[in-house]
């Protein structure tokens, strides 16, 4: 009997095992989790309760926690230990920019309408995974705001444009640095006269160009070295520079090496990849732009763009030389304005400058059949990426047509307050401003974090690579800094919500 027993023992005295070993391994799974869940921290972590993402729930990261991110690449190998680094023939490549990738693949855009100029990406087959070189003998960046006036020549290697444009005081070659006197070929004699002029020819008081907050968003196009954006900054105006890669290499480059808010781009074919009603100006000092071309769809690409009275500021020949050709442009462009029910609000000089309409009233007293045409339904202003121009008109929706204007409130409370275009997603002014201190909280710590390893007045050019409501550049606010907002082709649509809080931005895919 004993003999017959001992197999139920043994198979009874197994299976508590089991069961113990099954209930030790649940608690250590337990005790792990509760030390990587999002809301609680580790004990032994010294962080305290300031130190916990109002948002994750998670803890800020002391600084040795960084060093498992590298430990963890060794055991990832999906991430690339190193990076080469490109040739020096592609120190200044920009991929969908690149006009030899044009020729190279036997493209054929239309010159007429500065398609080679607008994006054109290279297949996968002939995309570049390496680290782009700086130039030889690059040099660490001027600080900003001297580098408003001079950066290193090294830096950027092209010096025809002191040449071309000596007479017009863009930049001038000065031994190891190129100096910027902030002229330009309309306002020869700085940026800053024209800038008090042109506020003056607006009758805004002190002779201020922000108009009392009104205007903190200008689309310059064709800007040159964005000297009219680097003056505009001290008025507490934030202007997209705009210009082509074109013959005039490196203007963009330029702008940014001085730490000036600029970007690429080319009123072409293609929309500007910016919501509708996103700027207060629109400026053009002899950007040689034909707007009379495509029944003016140029223009109309403008209209989207500025907001209910918007001004558009031009400075070019047309607007007082008194020869046939010019006078002839001038009369077409202001008859294509009149119909557009654009009004001209003073003309003085070498400058003219229109108000677009801050309602659809005068679009109802337009003869029927008129040129250009209201846009369908349809048609959604907002879409901006890879997305042709219309020459059409974009009237207002009913509630901004009653409203008569764009409804924010002036720089810098715009930057803090709930823009109505949030309703559009659903947001309420309550979560709003709850993104808004979070985010005050996060780069106070990003800040903190970096302040004992990062030297004073580092940085200048930022980009939030998916800015959704604008909450990190909003905390920025107070530092030496700018930022580029970029929205995600999938949430383009929130950048209006950027706009609408007196920053800047475009759309991305990325």
């Amino acid at each position: 009997m004993k003999h017959k027993s001992e197999p139920a023992h043994v198979t009874k005295l197994v299976k508590y095992v089991l069961v113990g070993l099954v209930v030790f391994l649940g608690l250590i799974c337990l005790y792990c989790g509760s030390l990587l869940a999002p809301g609680s921290r580790r004990a032994d972590d010294g962080a305290t309760a300031d130190g916990v993402d109002p948002v994750l729930g998670g803890y800020v990261r002391e600084d040795g926690d960084f060093d498992d991110l590298f430990e963890d690449q060794e055991h990832n190998p999906e991430v690339p230990k190193s990076i080469p680094v490109c040739d020096m023939r592609f120190s200044e490549l920009i991929p969908c920019l690149d006009r030899n990738l044009i020729y190279q693949l036997k493209l054929k855009p239309n010159l007429a309408l500065m398609e080679h100029y607008e994006r054109h990406c290279p297949p996968p087959e002939r995309r570049y995974n390496c680290l782009i070189p700086p130039p030889i003998g690059y040099k660490i960046p001027i600080r900003w705001p001297a580098s408003r006036d001079e950066v290193w020549k090294v830096n950027i290697p092209h010096t025809h444009l002191a040449s071309e444009k000596s007479d017009q005081n863009w930049m001038v070659v000065n031994g190891d640095k190129i100096n910027f006197p902030g002229g330009g070929t309309h306002f020869h004699n700085g940026a800053d006269k024209y800038i008090i002029a042109l506020a003056r020819m607006l009758k805004f008081p002190d002779d201020k160009l922000n108009n009392g907050g009104n205007i903190r968003n200008v689309l310059d196009v064709g800007c040159g070295v964005a000297s009219f954006g680097a003056y505009l900054l001290p008025h507490d105006i934030m202007a997209m520079s705009l210009a082509p890669n074109d013959v005039h290499e490196n203007q963009i480059q330029f702008a940014l090496e001085r730490g000036i808010p600029s970007t690429l781009g080319v009123l072409g074919t293609k929309r500007l990849p910016y919501p509708s009603r996103s700027f207060e100006m629109a400026h053009c000092s002899r950007c040689r732009i034909d707007w009379l071309q495509r029944d003016g769809i140029l223009l109309l690409e403008l209209d989207r763009l500025l907001r209910p009275g918007g001004y558009f500021v031009y400075s070019s020949p047309e607007a007082y030389a008194r020869d046939v050709v010019n006078r002839r442009i001038w009369n077409a462009t202001s008859d294509l304005l009149k119909r557009m029910c654009w009004r001209v609000v003073s003309k003085k000089d070498q400058t003219v400058i229109w108000v677009k309409p801050t309602s659809n009233s005068c679009f109802a007293k337009r003869d029927p059949g008129t040129i250009p045409p209201l846009c369908s339904s349809d048609d959604d202003p907002d879409a901006s990426w890879n997305v042709f121009m219309n020459a059409c008109i974009t009237p207002y929706s009913g509630k901004m047509h009653r409203q008569k204007g764009s409804g924010l409130v002036p720089w810098p409370q715009r930057l803090t307050t709930a823009p109505s275009r949030l309703e559009e997603f659903g947001i309420s002014a309550e979560e709003f401003q709850e993104d808004t201190s979070i985010w005050y909280f996060r780069v106070f710590e990003y800040w903190k974090q970096m302040k004992s390893v990062v030297e004073k007045d580092s940085f200048r050019n930022v980009m939030d690579m998916n800015s959704n409501l604008g909450g990190f550049a909003a905390a920025l606010k107070d530092k030496d800094v700018w930022v580029m907002n970029v929205a995600p082709v999938n949430a383009s649509a929130k950048l209006k919500i950027i706009y609408d809080r007196g920053l800047i931005g475009t759309v991305h895919d990325w």
